[in-house]
């Protein structure tokens, strides 16, 4: 396939010297249809160029059996990206660029790579999402397990393994990892049986195993499932920094934003309970220098962790204990931000581990 260029070509500032800017104009006025107070204008058409009643319009548009949350989501986007045309006076070469990225996206993604998730991930928008979603409304005492976004290589169906056992296989290098702790309820620090570990993380070469021709399918990946005692154990490797894929529009957009490539070294988990809601997390390294500097913004300092030695094991070098607390669906729902706790605005996607 011959690749689409993706070129975005800015107009000089200077040429935007009677753009709109945020909250300099009135929004009353020249007839105009004032924005509902949820979709409030920060660019308003008072003194504008264009016409004053054309994002209104669209809005209106939407019909009666739209759900609520669907009315209230769209809306928004609709305001605001109207917003954003404007006030950049965006060209049509620099719309159809911008839709041309998005197409390359959904042309390279599979059910081995999502690089529209990477294009999301690399302007931070999975990781301000993933904020949203699971920060506790209350200001408990107690939490549970820090989330973290999920990426675009995660593959659903990964083996199931017994307790105990390694996810590493063919894998001549790297440095072995004994990794084990316990899953609890957050709120009464007890064990739960029957919850689910997915893991997996990159080769020490850098790359996941759909990545790289030579690594087994299903490389450094496995569910492991907890006993009465709630405890989980496995082997894997201390996983390495590497760049996410620099081929495609994500890293087109890193490169004309001047931007490294580089993530630190982290295992992603996702960690499901019956009756308990599920997180996607990542732990990383503390040895690791782009903790600072991650290119999708995921670190957090309750997912930074600390290798230790591990003493009279032939099949590791370290060791990594590290505890997952879970919160109730019930509990979740009661101590979740409003906007989580209302009808989804769901286009039919599907919600990893439900």
């Amino acid at each position: 396939m011959t690749e689409a260029p993706v070129t975005l070509i800015l107009t000089p500032e200077e040429s935007h010297s009677k753009a709109n800017i945020n909250g300099i104009n009135d929004s009353s006025g020249n007839g105009s249809t004032a924005p509902t107070a949820q979709n409030q204008s920060t660019t308003s058409p008072k003194d504008s160029k264009f016409d004053p009643a054309f994002t209104q319009n669209v809005i209106d548009a939407t019909g009666p059996k739209a759900s609520p949350r669907i009315k209230k989501v769209m809306a928004s986007l609709i305001q605001h990206i109207h917003d954003f045309a404007r006030e950049n006076e965006i060209t049509v070469e620099e719309w159809m660029a911008g839709v041309e990225m998005i197409n390359e996206a959904g042309r390279m993604s599979d059910d081995r790579r999502n690089e529209g998730q990477l294009l999301c991930d690399v302007i931070g928008l999975e990781s301000l999402v993933d904020e949203i979603t699971y920060k506790l409304a209350s200001s408990a005492t107690s939490a549970p397990t820090s989330t973290a976004i999920l990426g675009p290589f995660w593959r659903a169906d990964a083996p199931k393994r017994e307790m105990g056992s390694s996810i590493v296989h063919n894998v001549p290098d790297g440095d072995h990892t004994y990794m084990h702790g316990t899953v609890t309820d957050y709120l009464t620090g007890e064990p739960i049986e029957g919850a689910e570990l997915d893991v997996w993380h990159t080769a020490p070469n850098g790359l996941y195993e759909q990545q790289d021709e030579n690594q087994v399918d299903f490389n450094l990946r496995g569910r492991f499932t907890t006993g009465k005692d709630g405890q989980y154990s496995f082997y894997c490797l201390r996983p390495t920094s590497y760049p996410i894929p620099y081929d495609g529009p994500a890293g087109k957009l890193l490169q004309l934003l001047d931007r490294h490539p580089m993530r630190p070294a982290h295992i992603h988990f996702i960690v499901s309970a019956p009756n308990y809601k599920p997180i996607i997390t990542q732990i990383f390294d503390r040895r690791d220098k782009h903790l600072t500097d991650d290119a999708v913004f995921a670190v957090k300092d309750s997912l930074v962790v600390d290798f230790l030695p591990r003493q009279n094991d032939p099949k590791a070098e370290f060791e990594l204990p590290y505890d997952f607390k879970l919160a109730t669906f019930e509990e979740a729902q009661r101590n979740s931000l409003v906007g989580t706790t209302e009808e989804s605005a769901s286009f039919g996607a599907g919600v990893v581990h439900g």
